[in-house]
Formats: structure tokens, sequence, C-alpha cells
């Protein structure tokens, strides 16, 4: 009989430790989070679900309370940490916690290798596996609303209940087509901290156009989008609230020397310019400034030439083959974005190491241009 959600979340130390001491020593532990995103900068993590098959807790994580033994508990104890879909909980974990799982298992990712479709949702799969079909009545439930109801703690419980029949039945298939490895491999992908790092001197490579700006106005972009990157997270504000793509670029083009000519760009609202326009003026004043200085540092990058269509074609082909062959979606061979990093000479990628260099990798290179 599955386990039922608790009738309330753990919201003080003593459980929280009590919690870490019970679950430490089971193998497996399957979890999942909710948080909000829609207002603030960084994932607001709200609850975290936690079960070992046995018993479920729901943490609330709004509440005031000693976190130490839970970041033990997810990133110490030698279990297997069961998520399905992990990116956005690992993001949330990273960001609110600053740790990641120490081992992990992705039950999405164990799915596709099985033949599914590459993102199904958790739903899906236990209705698939399993014939249960899960309320969806709580699906848009703000996390951060307290007390939340019956219901909502339910809908949250269900999301770790089920992780350990279907990764049961995964595991099993992956194991009769000698696909264990795989998973375990793609899973493990997930754990590098630096897909979720957040590094504001970075932030202009979003905007993709940046690079091939000529050095002045690339500079000045630059210092914008890393600007704009500590305001928001000062603020805990989505960066388009503080400063939109097109008015940062505008900004960055337009080289305003003062408050008057920042009222002549549209994209940038009043209120912007009244409580940061003096702010804005000093990151764009350095940035010439830097840009005068060290001209090689934002040196205008010449747009790459489109990959020849033909070849694209090609490599495109042997991924849909293979992948036809082994029954799963093409896109977890490798994807068009790969495949043009290859004829671009970019070989260090996912599809040329681990399980995927043997079963496709070696046939994409024997493919290109100068190949042996």
């Amino acid at each position: 009989m599955p386990a039922r959600a608790p009738n309330t979340p753990l919201t003080d130390t003593a459980c929280v430790n009590r919690l870490e001491n019970e679950l430490a020593d089971a193998d497996v532990l399957a979890l999942d989070t909710e948080f909000n995103r829609t207002n603030t900068y960084r994932p607001e993590l709200c609850l975290i679900q936690i079960g070992d098959g046995k018993q479920v807790a729901l943490i609330d994580m709004l509440a005031d309370f000693e976190r130490a033994a839970l970041v033990s508990l997810i990133s110490e104890a030698d279990n297997e940490k069961l998520f399905h879909a992990a990116s956005q909980d690992l993001e949330a974990l990273q960001l609110n916690l600053g740790v990641l799982p120490n081992r992990l298992f992705d039950t999405q990712i164990a799915a596709g290798l099985l033949g599914y479709q590459a993102q199904i949702g958790y739903g899906h799969l236990v209705e698939d596996l399993l014939g249960i079909t899960l309320p969806k009545a709580a699906t848009r439930t703000d996390w951060a609303r307290r007390p939340l109801s019956t219901q909502q703690l339910q809908y949250a419980a269900d999301d770790v209940i089920y992780l350990y029949e279907i990764q049961s039945l995964l595991k099993e298939r992956l194991q009769e087509l000698g696909r264990m490895a795989w998973a375990e491999e793609d899973s493990a992908r997930l754990l590098d901290s630096s897909r979720y790092a957040i590094d504001p001197a970075s932030a202009w490579q979003r905007l993709g156009a940046i690079a091939y700006l000529p050095a002045p106005i690339g500079a000045r972009a630059r210092a914008l989008a890393e600007w704009r990157e500590h305001r928001a997270a000062h603020i805990n504000r989505p960066r388009q609230w503080v400063l939109a793509d097109k008015a940062l670029l505008n900004l960055a083009h337009r080289n305003p020397p003062g408050t008057a000519e920042l009222s002549e760009i549209a994209e940038l609202p009043p209120a912007v310019i009244r409580r940061q326009g003096t702010n804005l003026l000093d990151v764009i004043n350095a940035a010439n400034e830097s840009a005068s200085e060290n001209p090689e540092r934002y040196r205008q990058q010449t747009r790459p030439e489109p990959p020849d269509a033909n070849l694209l074609k090609r490599l495109a082909t042997l991924v849909r083959e293979t992948a036809a062959e082994l029954s799963i979606a093409p896109e977890l061979l490798a994807t068009r974005k790969e495949l043009t990093g290859l004829l671009r000479g970019d070989r260090e990628q996912r599809v040329t190491s681990g399980w995927r260099q043997q079963l496709i990798g070696e046939s994409l290179l024997a493919a290109l241009p100068g190949s042996p």
C-alpha cells in the first residue's frame, strides 16, 4: 500500500534531525522539490519531499530550522538519491542549500533510454507503468502560501511515493537491455555544479549577439549584463524585470551621455531611469574606459559560417538510424546543436564521450571532412 502524505510538513530542527537519523541508512531515497520562480531571480524553495519507500516526509523550507541535518542527508548519506526530471530540483537545491546529491538516479533519463519520450512527465510514466492516474488539481499551487491543504500535501507526496516502483521496473528493463550504465552515466552528468552556477561576469553570454558586436558596443553590453545580474540577485527579482534584453542592447548601442538621453530609449521604463539611471550611466562610462584601455578583450567575433547543409543532414541521418535501431529518441544520442558543433571543430561533446562514443560518436567523427 503506497504511503500517504503526512498531515503537516516538518518545520523544526528536532524533527529534521530525527528524520536524518531514520533515513540515513536507507538504500535509496526518493526526493522532489516544490518551488516558486515567477517573481524571483532564484527559485524560492518551498518544500522538499523525501521518502524511503516506507514513509514520506515533507519538509517546509520556509520554516526557520537548522539545515545541517538535511544538507547531510542529501549530500553525504551513502544512499542513491532518486528523482524524476532532476535538473530544476537540483538547481533549486544548489542555489538555496549550496549542495547537490552525492549520488543520483533520474527516472526520466532511464525512461528515455527505454524508448519513452525524452521529456516524459512523471504523471504519464506513473500512469503507463502502474496504471495510476494522479490528480492534477494542485498543479498550479502557490507553494509559498501557508497552510498547505491536505490535497496539496498529498499532491506533493505523490511525486515521490511512486518513484520506487517506477525505478524498479525501469532498472529491470535497463538491465535486460544492457543500458543500466547509460542511465547511471547520464544521471551523474546532472551532478556537475557548474550547470547551476551563476557567474555575473559571464551573464552576457545569454545574449548570443553580444559576441558579434563592435568592441565598444560589446563592452557596454557585457558590463550592463553583469550589472543586471548582480542587481537581480541582490533584489531577488527576474533579470528581465531589472533590465529587459532589448533595453540593454539599445543602451549599449546608443551610449547615452546623460539622464536626458536615457529617456529617449523607449524600452527603458521611467521608473528604472529614476531609480537606476545614475548607476546605468556609471556602468556605461566604466565600460567605455575599459574598452579604450583594453580593446583586445572585446574584439568583435566573426559570425561562424552556416554548417554545410548536406553534411549536417548526413550526420543527422546517422543519428536517426542509430536511434531507430535502439528504439530511442534521436536527441538522446545527439542534438542538432551538438552536430553543428562537431562540424565547427568542437570534439569535446557528450556525443563523443561515454557510452555514446562507440555507439554513434566514432561514426559521426568518421563522417567529417578530413577524417581518416
